[in-house]
């Protein structure tokens, strides 16, 4: 079953790129959707019935060098298992969608049909080289994968290949994450140096060594699990765009709106916080490459959503968005609460996903207009996606009953961050970072969606005239999203954020009296799920255990002294020592409210600008101008950037083309042609006098230099 749903997407892709022309362009829609929507169902079967065990499946052999032995395998745990329904998901809706979006794309000339089945070829080895990656047993076949989202990224972001913009975008998000995939490159090596191993389970069994392990590195000591950690980091830095190697996100918005939904909001950038939370066994030995993930995170928290403010275009106040909100799994992680880290990523593919559609189902009814300052009174025009596009922002914006666990799927999982980062950091900076982005996330969120569907019509007249609704086949993927957006939160709160046992439990850990633990440590999934079903919507946002000391009930679930777990145990890694899960659950009553009065601050702030008094915003502006620009122009990082590394290359690139190449190499090879050889040309000529004696003369001379030299030289011997 798992290795139908990693091929299965492959199949599609080269029946659709290949084979288009024998079934046509329907056929190849059809075929690559039907293929996805199989590995779905098949993802949520294994998610729902294979348990938390680990199996690994092995497909052949993929790589046989020296003492580097690399099997291309399977490796299916809940880590895994989560992935899979998560990729495979918003990958089979957005396949659907794009029937409908795709359907007339003015961006192609008349006639030319043959770009619909290339788009879903692209659709299709994305979610290969994705499903590749988190299925992966080893760090090469998983960079197999991440290299293979690059490559389809690029492919999808330029898709537009006519337009300057969309190729410059393409070629940006390349380079950038060259650079971080560099890094994730220089931490394989290293590991492979370290353990003569690139298998996961060698890797984790040796992770304790590695903390006593002292490695040589830019001719400096490092202890071998934090250089280890920090390079794997910068990978997911450039994967998931992290300050620094963040701005390639916005600017990939220049694909077609169903790419913006799959790439850069639910699974290409959240391979980086995949990769922190599968390698958690090396990073629970790595504290201070753990406290810059945690800080990193944070601010990119932080600026990703001051830039959001102020943005007009609305895929991009959703991309940062995207950005922002990565940044709260990487602080999850960077405290140590996988388990939460995973639980956003799980929830914010639902509610991010539906965003982007929803941005893309407003573009289509608006005839590919983008510019939130033209848009109004969109409610009436678009009910369905205005529908849609409220519960996603009720969702990202963290909307729930305060201190219970009945609410939106982001006010759940959002909540658990930031009580994690208050427990992890001591209510230190990353906690403080995540609430006030909490209240920008709500106030950018509803400013999003007054400008767009309340007030009154702005912009072309004749647009608004004929704006209308999205096709049924647009909108059914929406209303998919809309459940998961509502429910996923409520359902597995308890497998993610419940007590130690819970969570163990579900991520497949020994638990310590695992029957005692089952048996007081409140419901799993299934029972959660079974509720559901029932219509007990109450009692499946409850099916969560009240926090506990420790790792359980006093005396109960708790691990004997040499009984922890050791690393690799399980899909996620806690050391004995990282309390931070219990702590968060004890945190204060303040700081579990903080998120949601943070959201209702950033709501009234939003309906006070953009519905009672509109004037503010602009009056802001001016009054405000250099914070107001130095926030549209994104911290002015793109010209900080091109002052510091692209002119520099130019200028360098220009000196070697007209000096290097021009005068060095051209002036060499010309004063070689025209000025050495014709001198010794004409030397040689001034020697054919075309007398006979001269020759004999001369073959006198050689054989008596000839003989001298044998002589002096013994006859070569």
């Amino acid at each position: 079953m798992a290795t139908i749903i990693l091929f299965a997407p492959l199949l599609g892709a080269l029946i659709a790129g290949f084979g288009w022309r024998v079934i046509s362009i329907k056929g190849a829609q059809w075929v690559t959707t039907g293929l996805l929507f199989l590995a779905c169902a098949l993802s949520w079967i294994v998610f729902l019935t294979h348990g938390p065990e680990t199996e690994t499946i092995n497909i052949l052999r993929f790589i046989e060098s020296g003492t580097l032995s690399v099997d291309w395998s399977i490796r299916l745990d809940r880590l895994t298992s989560i992935m899979l329904i998560v990729v495979t998901t918003v990958s089979a809706l957005v396949h659907l969608y794009s029937f409908g979006y795709m359907a007339h794309d003015e961006n192609f000339r008349e006639g030319e049909e043959s770009y619909r089945a290339r788009f879903f070829a692209y659709l299709s080895f994305f979610t290969f080289a994705m499903l590749a990656l988190v299925t992966s047993d080893n760090l090469v076949q998983m960079f197999f994968g991440w290299e293979g989202v690059g490559v389809a990224s690029y492919l999808l972001i330029g898709f537009y290949y006519r337009k300057p913009s969309a190729n410059a975008a393409a070629i940006k998000a390349f380079v950038v994450n060259r650079v971080g995939d560099f890094g994730f490159a220089l931490g394989i090596f290293a590991l492979f140096y370290l353990t003569d191993s690139v298998n996961f389970d060698v890797i984790f069994a040796a992770a304790p060594e590695l903390a006593e392990t002292q490695l040589t590195f830019l001719w400096t000591s490092w202890n071998a699990a934090e250089l280890v950690a920090f390079l794997l980091f910068v990978g997911a830095m450039g994967k998931s765009a992290q300050l620094f190697l963040h701005t390639w996100l916005p600017d990939a918005m220049e694909g077609p709106t169903p790419v913006s939904a799959l790439i850069h909001a639910a699974t290409m950038v959240t391979a980086g916080v995949f990769l922190v939370c599968r390698m958690s066994p090396v990073m629970e030995f790595a504290p201070y490459a753990m406290a810059f993930v945690t800080v990193l995170g944070a601010t990119t928290a932080f600026v990703a959503a001051t830039i959001g403010l102020v943005q007009t275009d609305i895929k991009r106040v959703i991309a940062y968005s995207t950005m922002s909100q990565l940044g709260y799994m990487f602080v999850a992680a960077g405290v140590g609460v996988y388990s939460v880290a995973m639980f956003h990523l799980f929830t914010h593919a639902f509610f991010k996903a539906m965003l982007f559609l929803g941005a893309g189902s407003v573009i289509h009814g608006m005839h590919h207009e983008q510019d939130m300052r033209n848009y109004g009174g969109l409610r009436k025009k678009l009910p369905y996606t205005f529908w849609a596009m409220l519960i996603g922002t009720l969702a990202i914006t963290g909307v729930g009953i305060p201190l219970t666990h009945i609410g939106f799927a982001g006010f759940l999982s959002k909540d658990a961050v930031i009580e994690s980062a208050w427990a992890g950091t001591a209510g230190g900076y990353a906690f403080w970072m995540l609430v006030i982005a909490a209240l920008f996330t709500s106030f950018y969120s509803w400013r999003l969606m007054f400008l767009t569907f309340w007030g009154t019509p702005r912009g072309d007249r004749h647009t608004h005239e004929h704006a209308h609704e999205s096709p049924m086949v647009m909108l059914v993927p929406l209303g998919v999203l809309a459940v998961g957006s509502v429910f996923a939160g409520m359902v597995w709160y308890n497998s993610f954020f419940g007590d130690h046992a819970s969570v163990n439990r579900f991520f497949g850990v020994p638990v310590a009296h695992a029957e005692e633990a089952a048996a007081d440590h409140g419901e799993g999934p299934g029972e959660a799920i079974e509720e559901l079903a029932e219509g007990d919507l109450e009692s499946a946002g409850e099916a969560v255990a009240e926090p506990t000391d420790a790792h359980g009930p006093a005396g109960e679930g708790e691990y004997a002294a040499g009984d922890y777990p050791a690393p690799g145990q399980g899909a996620i890694y806690m050391a004995p020592d990282n309390h931070v899960m219990d702590d968060a659950h004890h945190a204060p009553v303040w700081v579990k409210v903080s998120p949601f009065v943070a959201m209702l601050i950033g709501f009234l702030v939003a309906v006070w600008f953009y519905i009672l008094q509109p004037s503010v915003p602009g009056r802001l502006a001016e009054s405000q101008r250099p914070l107001y620009l130095f926030l549209l122009n994104k911290w002015y990082f793109d010209e900080i950037y091109d002052f510091v590394f692209v002119r520099p290359a130019k200028g360098l690139g220009r000196l070697l083309w007209r000096r290097g190449d021009g005068s060095v190499i051209d002036g060499s090879i010309n004063g070689l042609a025209m000025g050495v050889v014709p001198f010794f040309t004409r030397l040689a000529g001034r020697a054919q006098s075309g007398y006979i004696f001269t020759y004999a003369f001369a073959m006198v001379i050689g054989i008596a230099i000839l003989i001298t030299w044998m002589t002096l030289s013994g006859g070569g011997n």
